[in-house]
């Protein structure tokens, strides 16, 4: 039986039924003068708010306040999850029911928030209220310490809600090539008229790079030149469990890009989301040193990161990646919109909503590219079929289940760049994916030749889209572009042709024996987020 992910896809699925439990226990007196009306329940409570009536029962039952009834009257709307089920009050989702802790509970826990916008100053220039009035400097609300004795200067940290955020775009003080921003997202950068900007395409692969993917990559990427005679290139957000680094060595010698998708890949979305400085520090930078010495990338071009699930650890992971000279991240997506968005830096405020179910943007200010993920239209026929929300890897376009329907994604995303500003088309997989079924991989090269034929299309590497942005050629220069001619031609052979195949331990893994395949000598343990050199426990 597969989870139920979404408290409106179970309503869909079984029904609203509309309560009137609160009236019926005063009709059956069976209330006392302190049970709440329903009025009081629905006070100040956002409509798409799930909260239990009781604690008693099998935890299936919760309900919603509904502003819809007969002459605007508020009324309850209750919905049940399936049998096995319970929902999850703070996941505000239904759950597999040994998976839910929080039955004893009726509601979500309600912050308590600050005070930022008042019609008459209640506190002294450059002092915020928190929620019990006191005043406290600006510059201490959202800094992750709890400074309010109510700690509400660390509740309204949002995007839109901090009060130290960045601030928005302004042109005249933001310059390539180190920074770039507009107001919406959408314009080009150098004012290069779209019919002279080349389409760039981002093909990206996260996960490990082992032998079940190797000859998948060969077979997308080999062989294949882009208009200014160079090869095509991905780029590959590699993790380190199962990562075979000998492999991760050749990719990078045949000039395509890798960058980090963390070291552990652990399942728990909420630690991503809400991970320390710390916690991102071990787990990309960890990671990078796990890569530079096992894959002996030496010339400090692992420069990139993408988080784990897309959910993106706030202002935290962007002042480690800042502090460890990471270039840009490419986790964020973007809303599915008319005109696609370029990619943009963190100086300023970021130019559309923070996408996504519990994301944790960035409010602050950051030097670090944001390699934003356009949402792909998913539509079978856009010209008659009703929208669809967008999807951000191609794996996550779930009505994506033939090779006629991925051609026409392919195609019909491309152009609706092609058409528009130009800016570039992620197209994001999981190996997996492309393995699952022979016809997907086989559309994808068909498309990527179909392209190369005209002189407008480059299949390129996100540090190669940041290169071009900082420095914007018209497609007629093109082939003199110093920055994607670095990296045109692959020269040498590979480094080894029989990687040592270590079979390592760490005490951080008990009971488990893993292989890491490497040219380069074997380390002592297994490298993990406590030991990312293998060098730092001792066997003997």
């Amino acid at each position: 039986m597969a989870r139920i992910t979404s408290a409106f896809l179970f309503v869909a699925l079984f029904g609203v039924i509309w309560c009137n439990t609160v009236r019926e226990k005063r009709q059956n007196n069976e209330d006392t003068p302190d049970d709440p009306t329903i009025d009081e329940l629905c006070k100040n409570r956002p409509p798409d708010e799930y909260f239990r009536l009781t604690t008693e029962g099998d935890c299936r039952d919760v309900v919603r306040c509904d502003q819809a009834g007969e002459n605007g009257v508020v009324r309850l709307a209750g919905v049940r999850c399936p049998n096995g089920l319970a929902f999850d009050i703070d996941r505000q989702t239904c759950d597999w029911k040994t998976r839910v802790k929080n039955c004893d509970k009726k509601e979500k826990p309600r912050k308590i928030m600050p005070i930022l916008k008042t019609d008459e100053p209640i506190c002294p220039e450059k002092q915020l209220a928190c929620g019990n009035g006191e005043c406290l400097a600006k510059e201490l609300f959202c800094n992750d310490k709890p400074d309010c004795k109510d700690e509400s200067d660390e509740n309204a940290c949002t995007v839109e809600l901090d009060p130290n955020r960045a601030p928005d775009c302004d042109p005249s003080q933001c310059e390539l090539p180190d920074c770039f921003c507009s107001a919406d997202g959408t314009r080009i950068p150098g004012g290069i008229e779209p019919n002279q900007v080349p389409q760039m395409v981002t093909i990206t692969f996260n996960g490990a790079v082992n032998v079940d993917n190797i000859d998948l990559y060969e077979e997308i990427f080999n062989g294949r030149q882009n208009p200014n005679g160079c090869q095509i290139k991905g780029t590959f957000f590699v993790s380190h469990k199962y990562s075979n680094y000998a492999a991760i060595q050749e990719l990078h010698r045949k000039g395509h890009e890798i960058a980090i998708f963390s070291l552990t890949h652990k399942d728990d979305p909420k630690y991503w989301t809400g991970g320390s400085y710390d916690d991102w520090l071990a787990e990309m930078a960890g990671a990078r040193l796990i890569v530079e010495r096992f894959a002996n990338i030496s010339d400090g071009s692992v420069v990139g990161v993408r988080a784990p699930y897309l959910r993106v650890g706030g202002n935290k992971q962007f002042e480690m990646m800042a502090d460890q000279f990471f270039v840009y991240d490419a986790s964020i997506t973007a809303p599915l919109g008319r005109v696609p968005i370029w990619p943009y830096t963190l100086y300023f405020r970021m130019p559309h909503k923070c996408n996504g179910n519990a994301q944790n943007c960035p409010s602050r200010s950051h030097p670090i590219w944001e390699m934003v993920m356009n949402e792909l239209d998913r539509r079978d026929d856009p010209t008659f079929d009703e929208s669809l929300p967008g999807c951000h890897m191609v794996d996550s376009c779930s009505n994506i289940q033939s090779g006629e329907q991925f051609a026409r994604l392919l195609r019909h995303n491309l152009q609706r760049h092609v058409n528009s500003n130009r800016a570039p088309l992620g197209l994001h997989f999981h190996a997996s994916w492309l393995k699952s079924k022979k016809e997907f991989k086989e559309e994808l090269i068909k498309f990527i030749e179909e392209q190369l034929e005209g002189n407008n299309v480059y299949f390129v590497t996100m540090l190669q889209v940041i290169q071009w942005m900082q420095n914007p050629t018209e497609i007629t220069s093109l082939r003199d572009f110093a920055d994607w001619k670095e990296k045109c031609d692959v020269k040498g052979q590979p480094f080894c042709s029989l990687p040592n195949p270590c079979p390592l331990t760490t005490r951080e893994l008990p009971g488990e024996t893993i292989r890491l395949f490497t040219c380069m000598e074997c380390p002592n343990n297994y490298p993990w987020i406590l030991d990312p050199t293998g060098d730092g426990f001792s066997n003997k």
